[in-house]
């Protein structure tokens, strides 16, 4: 089992103690039953509640199911499955058994699916009936691709999770894995790409469950926690997964689309002390007309992650809910993340600074550590960094560099240490010869009562030169006009230097974005 190492953190990052032979999913199962919590309740879905005990015996009958069709250790399943109890059963149930399971996005394409599906080579694909028609078109022509298994009442002519899981013996030994062992992937494609197969170490989920969870977050065996992030999500797995289990605490999942309504459903019926959201949602909350008053809830924390958070939302929240908002910056790549403000230490604007157990620095266009003060980007160094991209040498090669991993990130620190936020390194706008950060612009419209979101992308003027552009989501009822787009620039100009300021604003509806939360500058240059 592993544990964090009892060294004086006052002079030292604190480490964690992970045994050369280990299984990830035994751990975060075991640790439980070892404390007596095998009676109490581990998740809540939208269907019930379910035991660690529950949990700990459907995870073993899914992994004597995954080896009863012939798949052994190292094999790869693709998992395409909503947020319900199904997921912790056949993530954890797979990696007990020593197989390796693919977290997939469930917002996808046929065509991204089918590129994944080839590219990994999996064996068997866990599907969730209502996400079967995107796959159904593509599976034959996989050769590789032996088994389905769906998640639903409705099989459509294949195995039955439950039927399968129904029949296998709920004993199950865990394979003999070890600390540096293959243990999951997960699909990451950025902004723009084919997706990238990352892939994690059956240490890294309880690195991040200490070193951020426990050790950043203080995420308690009596807390209930909430992540609008999904599981299949990097962010919502350690939110929804391996945080809460490493401690015994209680998850609530949600299988529907994060929005305000069903948000605040969650939120109301079962009080979660910890709510995990990313910035574009906790705007779209604050500007809902459900939200609920601050007695209503029991919230004692809450994190931000996805993109930086513009200071006025958090600010606002605090107000409202009396709790801040931890934003913090993670990616695919390290799993979790690695640079957060703290409880009591929350400078809104800033994502903090490094988690205990990583390090972080600021590179300049040399490759060189640029001062505080100066723009650069962000590397970071820590123990959950993914082995590398499947099937990518290049790729690999490009953004793992010995233990530094690069971010794709512009930061800057400032003379206390904390960490602004400045873009990523492809949408810094050079105005003037000065370098302008999109999200400074955006956050300083976010601060109109008007708007609701705002994107802010480089556009030549008739001179040819890079000016910064804004496309505004206006908050419900507030009427798009020329005078209103007039004062956005105005109110920009009130806040930061007069060259920063959208020499053009654009009213839309919505704002492209990843499945994720994740605002798509790429496509709104495409469109200018």
């Amino acid at each position: 089992m592993a544990q964090l190492s009892s060294a004086d953190h006052s002079t030292r990052p604190p480490r964690v103690v992970v045994p050369r032979d280990y299984n990830a999913a035994h751990d975060l199962i075991e640790r439980n039953l070892q404390a007596g919590r095998a009676g109490k309740t581990a998740y809540i879905d939208d269907q019930g509640a379910y035991t660690y005990g529950e949990l700990a015996e459907r995870v073993n009958r899914f992994g004597n199911a995954l080896l009863s069709l012939g798949l052994d250790v190292e094999s790869r399943v693709m998992l395409c499955l909503l947020d319900t109890i199904d997921f912790p059963t056949a993530f954890l149930g797979s990696i007990k058994a020593g197989i390796v399971p693919i977290a997939a996005n469930t917002l996808l394409t046929s065509g991204d699916y089918d590129f994944m599906l080839g590219d990994s080579r999996a064996r068997a694909l866990i599907v969730s009936e209502a996400l079967w028609p995107q796959f159904a078109p593509i599976v034959a022509k996989h050769r590789f691709l032996k088994h389905i298994i769906v998640s639903g009442s409705d099989a459509q002519g294949h195995l039955r999770l439950a039927d399968l899981t129904g029949q296998a013996s709920p004993q199950l030994e865990p394979a003999p894995t070890t600390c540096d062992d293959m243990c999951f992937w997960l699909y990451s494609s950025g902004s723009t790409g084919t997706p990238k197969g990352t892939v994690h170490l059956h240490s890294h989920m309880i690195q991040t469950a200490e070193l951020y969870g426990r050790g950043v977050l203080g995420i308690r065996e009596d807390d209930v926690v909430f992540s609008a992030a999904k599981l299949f999500f990097a962010y919502g797995l350690g939110n929804g997964l391996s945080f809460p289990m490493a401690v015994g605490a209680t998850a609530v999942l949600m299988a529907e689309r994060p929005t305000p309504q069903s948000v605040f459903q969650r939120l109301r019926r079962h009080r979660p002390t910890i709510f995990y959201g990313v910035p574009t949602l906790y705007a779209a909350l604050l500007a809902s007309p459900d939200l609920p008053k601050r007695e209503e809830l029991r919230l004692r924390a809450c994190t931000s992650a996805g993109e930086a958070l513009p200071a006025d939302i958090g600010k606002r929240w605090t107000e409202h809910f009396g709790v801040e908002i931890l934003d913090g910056i993670g990616s695919t790549e390290m799993l979790h993340i690695f640079l957060s403000n703290r409880p009591g230490d929350v400078r809104y604007g800033t994502t903090g600074r490094p988690v205990p157990g990583y390090e972080v620095r600021l590179v300049g266009e040399d490759g060189n550590p640029v001062p505080p003060g100066e723009i650069g980007e962000l590397q970071i160094s820590g123990p959950t960094s993914a082995l590398m991209y499947w099937n990518n040498k290049e790729r690999s090669r490009g953004t793992f560099l010995g233990p530094w991993t690069r971010s794709g990130d512009k930061y800057v620190q400032d003379a206390e240490g904390y960490y602004q936020y400045c873009g990523r390194s492809d949408d810094m706008l050079k105005v003037s010869g000065i370098y302008v950060s999109p999200f400074e612009v955006e956050a300083a419209l976010m601060t109109h009562d008007a708007v609701l979101e705002a994107a802010v992308v480089g556009v030549a003027d008739e001179d040819q030169l890079i000016k910064p552009k804004a496309y505004v989501v206006l908050k419900p009822g507030v009427k798009q006009t020329p005078e209103l787009g007039e004062a956005l620039k105005q109110h920009v100009k009130t806040r930061l230097a007069p060259y920063k300021y959208p020499r053009w604003i654009e009213f839309l509806s919505e704002l492209p974005k990843t499945a994720t939360g994740k605002i798509q500058r790429f496509r709104l240059r495409q469109e200018k």
